[in-house]
This record gives structure tokens, sequence and C-alpha cells, in this order.
């Protein structure tokens, strides 16, 4: 049994110069599966390195890469040319790029992600645009019988809805930040939702735990984001401490929280972590 990040940023710049010592960490920690998401063409090639350079093996556990098109970044162009900042380290590709190297890309991938819809950065103006980019995004996913990471903000029941209207089933929702009763209608048709590493002082993600059904429950730290206390840096050596925490919620022991985890691992995945 063993314990798994399914959405972690490993190319992020805080985490990239020391990922080694973060693997190592997500080893001692009883990790055997990370999966690396990418934001654009650039993160995705760095992303695709990284799995290439850890396929786990004497201990080490295994890096899968989830190729995405962050939902800000399919419009961002649009964006900068209506004065709205964003910040991004990378210059922006068009949606028809961003598209083409996911497309060309997945068959190699683990998963599809991250995609989504995003109204907090995005304007209302640039929606529709956005969802074209999403459908798309999801299509491919289908088509290549991947699974699905998503982020939404903003507009998680439009997400659904495009989701439901595609008949896409093998999703999981990241780091949800909707409504916990919509979290439990996303569960009752067949989805999982991820819970990041700072539920223990997230009162939704607390709910989340105790409430979902727990087949439906996966693990992830969005790191270095979402940490377990504030000021600290996330890595996914911190799923072992969720794992605890669901062990406290469940009144269980963190061997049956294991089991649970890594049997809805492979539902959504089709491979054990």
């Amino acid at each position: 049994m063993g314990l798994f990040d399914v959405h972690a940023h490993l190319t992020h710049p805080e985490l990239a110069p020391r990922v080694d010592d973060v693997i190592a960490n997500a080893r001692a920690a009883g990790v055997t599966t990370i999966v690396s998401n990418g934001l654009n063409p650039t993160d995705n090639e760095a992303v695709r390195a990284l799995a290439a350079r850890f396929p786990g093996g004497g201990g080490a556990p295994i890096v899968k890469p989830a190729f995405g098109f962050y939902p800000v970044d399919t419009v961002l162009r649009e964006m900068e040319a209506m004065g709205v900042d964003y910040p991004r380290d990378v210059p922006p590709v068009s949606a028809e790029e961003g598209v083409a190297w996911v497309r060309d890309h997945a068959r190699e991938a683990f998963a599809i992600g991250e995609i989504g819809l995003d109204g907090y950065w995005v304007p209302e103006a640039l929606w529709d645009a956005q969802e074209k980019v999403f459908r798309a995004l999801v299509a491919i996913a289908l088509e290549h019988d991947k699974p699905i990471i998503i982020h939404t903000r903003k507009r998680e029941r439009r997400a659904l809805e495009i989701l439901d209207e595609m008949g896409a089933k093998r999703v999981d929702w990241h780091c949800f930040g909707g409504r916990v009763k919509l979290a439990r209608e996303i569960a009752d048709r067949g989805h999982w939702l991820s819970i990041p590493a700072n539920a223990r002082r997230n009162e939704a993600f607390t709910r989340m735990l105790e409430t979902l059904p727990r087949d439906k429950v996966l693990l992830e730290t969005d790191c270095p984001y979402l940490a377990p206390e504030p000021g600290q840096r996330s890595e996914p050596a911190h799923v072992a401490g969720t794992a605890a925490f669901a062990a406290e919620l469940w009144k269980c022991s963190e061997d049956e929280v294991r089991a649970r985890m890594s049997d809805n691992f492979a539902a959504l995945f089709g491979a054990a972590p």
C-alpha cells in the first residue's frame, strides 16, 4: 500500500532546484507515486523530462506526467490584450498551440491536467473562449482514455455541466473550492475529489474528508502551495499527514486509510500507486 500525490507541481521554481531532496523526502514518508501536473507547453516539457528522470526503482517514488493547459493560460494572450495582469513567468501561447501540444503527447500522459474553467482571474468576456479550449482538452482525454485532473475556480457548476454533457467519468477535481454540497454531488456522479495537505486547518476540506464517500477521496498537495502550516512550503511528503488526519476523522487505522486510497487511485488511474 503506497501513498501518492495526485496533484503536484514539481517543476515549480520553488521546488525544481531541490527536486532530488523533495523526492527523497517523499520516499521517506512512504510516498510511492507523484503525479506532476503541467500548465502550458513549456511546463509540460519540463514535466515530461522530470518523469523520464524519476521513473521509480530503488525505492524512489515514480513521477507520473500529467499534461495540461491551465485555464488562465488558455486565454492569457487575450487577457494581456485587455490589460488584465496575471503573473506567469513564460510567454503566453495561443489556444491552438496549447491544445496541439497536449494532443501530440496525449499517449505519453498518465493523465490530462490540469485543465478546467477559471472565473476568478479570467474576465467573463473570455469565458466562451475558455470553454472551447476546455472542451477540446476533455475530448483529447476521452479519445485516449486518460483520466482528467480538473482545476476550477468560481465556475465549478459549469465545468460539471460540460463534463456531464461530454460523458467524462474518470475525473479528479483537484483542490475543490466550491460548496461542500456540490462536492458531494460531484462524488455522486462517480468523480473523485483530491484533498490537499492543509485539510486539518481548512474547514471545507475537513468537511469533505468527513462526509464524501470514502471511495471518492484522493490525496494531493498542489505543492508548493497549501502546506499543512502557514508559511510552510508544501511538498509530496505531506500527504502522509493528510492520511493520518483522515484516519482520525474516520476513526480507523492509517493502514485502512492507505488501503482505501490505494484502491481509489487504482480505480481512477488504472494503476496501483
